[in-house]
């Protein structure tokens, strides 16, 4: 199951964090290999002659100097085809916003991971019609599905250097808030600069390496997206969270979107009159079998590394972030759990949610332990006390840098002591559907009294249409009793809490009771979505368009009472962490200076969403020093030896069938690439740059490597693209796909 969507899950979760839990609260270490699996071999795990794997998710402009170690790997195209993002082969690489993907037809077909389509899936299910169970193929281009409003496909245009424009005069501004608030203003400029030029694009500006570097990127912004092939749950989610992150793999996760645009080609919502987008550039599947110590690369848009953080942000990801994200998972889990099984309603529009939630879980486990047990936290540690020693070892450089690490940990010190209160919050409004609108709408209400250019970021005139789009898919994905449910959890881990921190949560729902039961949580929570108005998609999209904050003040709504008082707290915690970026401004930059100077050579930025590319070859592993090698490839015979006809190993008859014909066919593959969240979808290319697999997961021993990269073990898991047709052409019969692929009859 999906295995790189962490972006998307992670940013649901928002800086939540939990009650401390043991730290071995970790599952076992995985299986060796099975006993029938190939014989091992040591190349297996050995990369080509050579070649050394540095690591690192790759802006494509720092690729030209690494054009050398390019070559010794294999790559036969030219290094510098790698640094044009207009250019193909990156031009057809795109983002989901969470996920990547790449344009795979001239018509603006898309190939994606199955698990990058649950929402979608979801969005278009009802009781009676399972998507996300049965999977779905449209026959004709009529019969593909919108995924929403506010499905988005974005395709990158350009780079452009604003460091000067950004950071020029920083150090002139004394106040931390203030020095935030210039940095906001201008990358507002800059990107409202960026999008009057460029009317059918989405702008941002990024900051690399700790904030020493700014990127102003131009992103084409697609907006008619549409379903067209997933298989079903049991190929595309074959083995679920039993296997997920796991090492052998045999899951067909795969599926394909199509981008729409209107007739005059330029973006447009939803119509039956748009046709396909004609992208620039599209991939074309390879026409040469993979091999193991064969040359790969991966280009798409990984969501978060943490290796240019100090060893106190990993030990506060140790002590309180991981175990606290830990119960999180647990409690609710446990809460969509028991829905689920009494409201098949709710177990639809819970789905997204609760798998997002399972990898989530199995990923935080597995980075607390190889960060703790692993040695990871050892290793950032050191690293901070060679640096701290590298720093006093040089007059200079003591002058310049020798509170720098003092004044980081001050800072993190500062974001401790309000943490609990500020992740409740978070918790409350970014779980919970309606009480999410319901601050929107409110928070969007404060703005738009203000000129466009002193909005929050989120909520100016660029943002309008889509604070309103994705009220459909609210309305789709809610269900009073999914709400009520996922709230009352919410109140009672916010219960939990000391009062200090607990009561300015509570008293919204419950007023002064200092220490509601349980019973009066959950109906606290029944309560509220009983008598509230926004359940009705047309009132949240009129408050949302039009509210003043005194329309809504004088509400008798008991959710906009809630929304109120929830967002004055907000507003706190926003000013609190306004303060706290203005002073990493200064400090971060001269942390990663200084790193820059200790370990010289070639330095990746950590991952911030950004298209990267990531190389290396296909290898197995070896989980522990003294185990068997894993080889690096997995086979068709492999799915009908795991089959068990319950999920998550339920396997379709049809795909059973087909593979007693072809049991040799690849299934997964391992290679040695750096990936992380986001990356879920992204392209697997080889050596001529074409499409040989898709990147869905990583390996469990390697989870702490979004912290510290282990070449050894440091694995990625792709969907092998033989697989991917084999599914398309004996199973599901998807022969207009295939044509339009270009792949050969047969094949």
């Amino acid at each position: 199951m999906a295995r790189f969507m962490r972006r998307s899950v992670l940013g649901l979760l928002g800086v939540v964090a939990c009650s401390p839990a043991p730290l071995d609260i970790v599952p076992a270490p995985p299986p060796p290999p099975p006993a029938a699996s190939a014989p091992v071999r040591t190349a297996a795990e050995a990369p080509p002659a050579g070649f050394h794997d540095p690591g690192g998710m790759w802006l494509p402009s720092q690729l030209v100097e690494q054009a050398a170690t390019l070559r010794e790997g294999g790559l036969t195209l030219a290094p510098a085809t790698l640094a044009e993002p207009s250019a193909a082969p990156l031009a057809a690489v795109v983002s989901l916003g969470g996920c990547s993907a790449s344009f795979v037809s001239a018509d603006g077909l898309i190939a994606t991971n199955h698990h990058c389509v649950t929402g979608a899936l979801q969005y278009n299910s009802k009781p009676g019609e399972d998507l996300l169970k049965d999977g779905y193929l449209a026959k004709t281009r009529d019969e593909e599905k919108s995924i929403g409003p506010s499905g988005r496909v974005f395709v990158t245009r350009a780079f452009t250097d604003v460091t000067a424009t950004i950071r020029g005069g920083l150090d002139a501004i004394a106040d931390d808030a203030a020095r935030d608030r210039a940095i906001e203003a201008r990358t507002k400029e800059l990107v409202a600069g960026c999008e009057a030029a460029h009317p059918d694009a989405r702008c941002e500006v990024a900051d690399f390496f700790g904030g020493s570097e700014y990127r102003l990127i131009e992103r084409l912004e697609l907006k008619d997206v549409r379903l067209v092939y997933a298989p079903a749950s049991g190929i595309g989610n074959f083995g679920g969270e039993v296997d997920n992150w796991r090492w052998p793999r045999h899951s067909g996760d795969f599926a394909f979107y199509r981008a729409y645009v209107a007739p005059d080609g330029q973006p447009a919502a939803f119509s039956p009159k748009n046709v396909p987008y004609r992208p620039s550039a599209h991939l074309r599947v390879a026409d040469r079998p993979l091999a193991a110590g064969d040359f790969v690369f991966v280009a798409g848009y990984p969501g978060r590394t943490y290796r240019l953080s100090t060893a106190d942000e990993v030990r506060e990801a140790v002590d309180w972030y991981y175990p606290r994200r830990i119960a999180l998972c647990e409690d609710y889990l446990a809460v969509l759990g028991a829905l689920g099984e009494k409201d098949e309603d709710a177990r639809l529009k819970s789905t997204p949610l609760s798998r997002g939630l399972s990898n989530v879980l199995t990923y935080t486990r597995g980075a607390l332990e190889g960060l703790v047990k692993g040695g990871a936290e050892a290793v950032r540690t050191r690293r901070d006390e060679e640096l701290a020693a590298f720093i006093d070892g040089d007059a200079r450089r003591k002058q310049r840098d020798g509170d720098v690490l003092t004044g980081l940990r001050a800072v993190f010190a500062e974001r401790a002591r309000t943490r609990d209160a500020d992740a409740a919050l978070d918790e409350l409004v970014r779980f919970v559907s309606l009480v999410g609108e319901a601050v929107a709408i409110v928070h969007n209400a404060e703005e738009r009294a203000k000129p466009d250019a002193e909005r929050d970021l989120g909520y100016q005139q660029r943002d309008q249409e889509g604070l309103v789009a994705r009220q459909e898919n609210v309305t789709r994905r809610y269900s009073r009793a999914l709400d009520a449910a996922v709230l009352g959890a919410a109140l009672r881990r916010a219960a939990r809490l000391p009062e200090v921190v607990r009561r300015p949560l509570l008293a919204p729902f419950v007023g002064a009771e200092p220490n509601p039961s349980d019973a009066a949580l959950a109906a606290a929570a029944g309560r509220v979505l009983a008598k509230t108005a926004l359940e009705s998609p047309a009132t949240r999209v009129r408050l949302m368009k039009s509210a003043t904050v005194a329309q809504l003040r004088a509400s008798p709504d008991p959710l906009l009472k809630v929304a109120l008082a929830l967002r004055a707290l907000g507003r706190a915690a926003e000013d609190r962490a306004r303060a706290r970026a203005g002073k990493l401004a200064l400090l971060r930059p001269r942390y990663v200076a200084a790193l820059r100077e200790l370990v010289p050579g070639p330095l990746a930025p950590d991952a911030n969403g950004t298209l990267r590319v990531t190389y290396g070859s296909v290898r197995g592993y070896r989980p522990r020093p003294d185990a068997p090698v894993y080889q690096p490839f997995t086979v068709a015979s492999g799915v009908a030896a795991k089959a068990t006809g319950t999920a998550p190993f339920d396997a379709p008859q049809r795909l059973l069938d087909a593979i007693a014909s072809h049991p040799d066919v690849p299934v997964d593959f391992l290679s040695d690439l750096d990936i992380t969240g986001g990356n879920s979808g992204s392209a697997t290319l080889d050596a001529t740059g074409k499409l040989v697999g898709l990147a869905f997961d990583g390996n469990y021993e390697a989870m702490a490597s979004d912290w510290l990269f282990m070449p050894d073990i440091t694995r990625a898991i792709h969907v092998d693209i033989r697989y991917v047709l084999f599914v398309m052409r004996y199973v599901d019969h998807a022969d207009a796909l295939l044509d339009e692929l270009g792949v050969a009859k047969g094949g």
